[in-house]
């Protein structure tokens, strides 16, 4: 019998490219969703409600991992109030439903693990390189991610192997971060951001998904990692980088912070602060990554344009 992967947020982007790969390395994936969908030979749709907290039986019964990647966009809409609600419940919800059930079925598991975000580390600025060892910032972003991970940790108590994901700017060819911008830069309009100085700790999706599948299969991994390349990469050195893939030197004057805060208030620091990481703990235990050079991964995000 094969592992059954169940996994949370299935048919977003990570969700997408993940199951792909646990497929072809010989997993099936249950994949939760709020509709019925056609099962294939591998691939197995189970319909929940986190509002109603309801969820298929046999979704859970038969999962011996869950992955979990549920959550609003982060990104998708100004930070009202409501919306910041909403950021932090549809996480907490999702893997208290998910929680509550197992204990409801008597349901142990191999593994849980969860994404999160180099959030967690705060939207500031400066030159220190965050490991997991750190306190988490108490601003929006580091708070939701202590609750993110919070939610995470009731796996943990009862004996479960949970591992947590801080993930970075997910780049990957039809969709994610560079969505967004390629239109903007193929018209040859790109431009930094701010000061441009703002770090942007980033990963390749295909090594995202690989990070998943080792947290899988590696007993060794608990606890949280970050998931992003140790590098300097800033705002003004990606803007440079993906202008000089199309074929321009980046001309246009850095986009003024307050234009960009009157356009998205208070989310705006999710484009004018950023934060140095560090992925030694995963890389310790021999994880390496594909993509390591900004430019080699924006040029293979791009190659099929």
């Amino acid at each position: 019998m094969k592992k059954n992967v169940l996994i949370t947020g299935g048919t977003g982007f990570v969700g997408r490219h993940l199951t792909d790969l646990l497929v072809a390395n010989g997993f099936s994936v249950s994949i939760l969703s709020r509709s019925k969908r056609a099962n294939t030979e591998n691939i197995f749709y189970y319909t929940w409600d986190v509002e109603k907290q309801f969820i298929e039986e046999e979704a859970i019964q038969k999962a011996d991992y869950v992955i979990h990647l549920a959550g609003a966009n982060i990104g998708e809409k100004r930070w009202t109030n409501k919306r910041k609600e909403e950021i932090v419940s549809s996480r907490e919800l999702s893997a208290q439903l998910i929680y509550n059930s197992l204990v409801k079925y008597n349901k142990n598991l191999e593994a849980f693990v969860s994404a999160s975000a180099v959030g967690i580390y705060g939207a500031m600025n400066g030159r220190a390189i965050c490991n997991e060892e750190m306190q988490p910032a108490n601003d929006f972003l580091g708070l939701t991610c202590q609750k993110w991970e919070a939610a995470a940790n009731q796996f943990e108590k009862q004996g479960i192997r949970t591992v947590k994901i801080r993930t970075g700017l997910v780049l990957g060819k039809e969709d994610g971060f560079l969505k967004k911008l390629v239109p903007i830069f193929k018209l040859r309009l790109g431009s930094a951001l701010g000061t441009g100085k703002q770090y942007m700790p980033w990963i390749h999706i295909d090594d995202l998904c690989r990070i998943y599948l080792e947290a899988l299969k590696n007993p060794l991994m608990k606890g949280a990692y970050n998931a992003a390349i140790t590098d300097d990469t800033t705002n003004e050195l990606f803007s440079k980088t993906l202008a000089k893939l199309y074929g321009y030197a980046m001309w246009l004057p850095n986009v003024p912070s307050f234009l960009i805060k009157i356009a998205l208030g208070e989310m705006a620091k999710l484009a004018l602060t950023g934060r140095r990481v560090s992925s030694k703990k995963i890389t310790k235990l021999g994880f390496r990554f594909q993509f390591q050079k900004l430019e080699e991964a924006l040029k293979y995000c791009i190659s099929d344009e």
